[in-house]
């Protein structure tokens, strides 16, 4: 055996925004996440999986509920417990620093690494993971989301596209300096090591699913992918439920939520990334890896979810359809016929009564065309983005739409500051 079959292949699985707890129109989806899993948990053991990357968003809220708090620290444990050598958790816009933070001191003994806010050292952001024998197999760039206030030193006088463009270089600035410190790392390593980035934003030229807030105010949401420095092996993201890469880049990628997040992600397939390092030739230099190969291995359908709309004949055909398949779906449906039909959800009752098609949403856009309804009846406060009923409000008012931008712009400032005060901190 030469030198070079010496040093083991890395083998990494890249997954984000898990979203527990997150509900769809007020049914609790714990069935679906604890069946994901022990999907993931037997796909980390199939593939040999050496580490498991997550980009942020782990749960739905900041404040999870002590179900979603069990389902998270039971998966931590079957990953510790496996195969699986080393996991890195970074927090996303939903979760809570404090609340990750908390066990990080004794998920490190665990090889569970947690960043969930900038650490009070930049060094503590540059992960050197090691192999079975204690050699270096992986540097990760574990960068959470990056908030405002963190980032960007407020100046009286700015206007909204000054605090735009400061917050934009600040995220340009952060990763350039981690990337950097990873440099210096892996130039004293006496071993090639892939360099691996992660983080928790918006992309432009990202294709948005259900369910996303906008991270920061105005256009910012929207960064270049030109701030990710060019030697970084392997990029993980989270943010975009959908999965894609960025620019095209073969090694840039959101994994994308592994569950659907909205009937607007039905017909989406969800997928994890697995990516795999070649071995490295030691006697290179440092800087030589090979480039990965990244494959994205497909998530079943734990609940099934479908959108179902047109004219009354159209839905009745669908339904008609659904129920010889026999499967237990849940469904949202569109009237979108010419006839007023003002009976539409006890027709739709019905038509399901006895089978195993649960109707969660109904929407009848003849009937919301007589008169506005800022909430519809299926609808809960939950389940709709703080956002969305800010412009409900607007349109019930009938403010004039020159207004609307500079209203809309405050709010989001507004709502942006409250956002970003950690309630877990108090």
């Amino acid at each position: 055996m030469n030198q070079a079959e010496q040093v083991p292949n890395t083998r990494i699985l890249h997954t984000s925004d898990w979203h527990i707890g997150r509900t769809l129109y007020g049914r609790h989806r714990y069935a679906e996440f604890t069946a994901f899993f022990d999907w993931l948990y037997n796909t980390i053991v199939e593939h040999q999986v050496d580490i498991l990357l997550v980009a942020g968003d782990i749960f739905h809220t900041t404040t999870p509920s002590n179900k979603a708090q069990q389902l998270y620290y039971d998966f931590l444990c079957r990953i510790a417990a496996s195969s699986c050598r080393h996991l890195v958790v970074t927090a996303g816009n939903h979760d809570s620093p404090t609340f990750l933070n908390a066990p990080r001191e004794l998920l490190r003994v665990l090889h569970i690494h947690v960043l969930a806010s900038l650490p009070a050292s930049l060094a503590e952001e540059v992960l050197v993971l090691k192999d079975q024998a204690g050699e270096p197999e992986a540097i990760i760039c574990a960068v959470p989301f990056l908030r405002d206030r963190e980032i960007r030193t407020a100046t009286a006088g700015q206007n909204m596209e000054d605090r735009e463009q400061d917050l934009v270089q600040g995220i340009r600035q952060h990763y350039s300096k981690v990337c950097a410190a990873a440099e210096a790392k892996r130039t004293a390593l006496s071993r090639a090591v892939p360099i691996i980035g992660m983080g928790h934003l918006f992309t432009a030229g990202g294709v948005e699913g259900d369910g996303e807030r906008k991270l920061y105010v105005g256009s910012l949401g929207q960064v270049d992918a030109n701030i990710f420095p060019p030697m970084l092996d392997y990029l993980a993201l989270g943010h975009l439920h959908c999965p894609q890469k960025v620019g095209g880049n073969e090694t840039r990628r959101y994994s994308g939520a592994p569950l659907v997040m909205g009937f607007g992600e039905a017909e989406k397939q969800k997928s994890v990334c697995l990516i795999d390092f070649p071995a490295a030739d030691p006697t290179g230099p440092a800087a030589s890896t090979p480039a990965p190969a990244v494959n994205t291995l497909a998530v079943p359908v734990f609940q099934p979810i479908k959108r179902i709309q047109g004219n009354w004949d159209h839905i009745q055909t669908e339904l008609a359809t659904l129920q010889l398949e026999g499967r237990a779906v849940w469904l949202e449906v569109i009237y979108q016929g010419e006839e007023l039909i003002a009976d539409l959800r006890q027709r739709l009752d019905e038509a399901v009564a006895g089978t195993a098609l649960e109707i969660l949403r109904v929407h009848n856009r003849r009937i919301i065309e007589q008169a506005l309804h800022p909430v519809e009846a299926e609808e809960t406060l939950a389940d709709l983005q703080h956002e969305e009923v800010f412009t409900r409000c607007l349109d019930a008012h009938e403010i004039p739409a020159e207004q609307r931008p500079s209203l809309l712009a405050a709010y989001q400032e507004i709502a942006l500051v409250l956002e970003q005060d950690d309630p877990m901190a108090t």
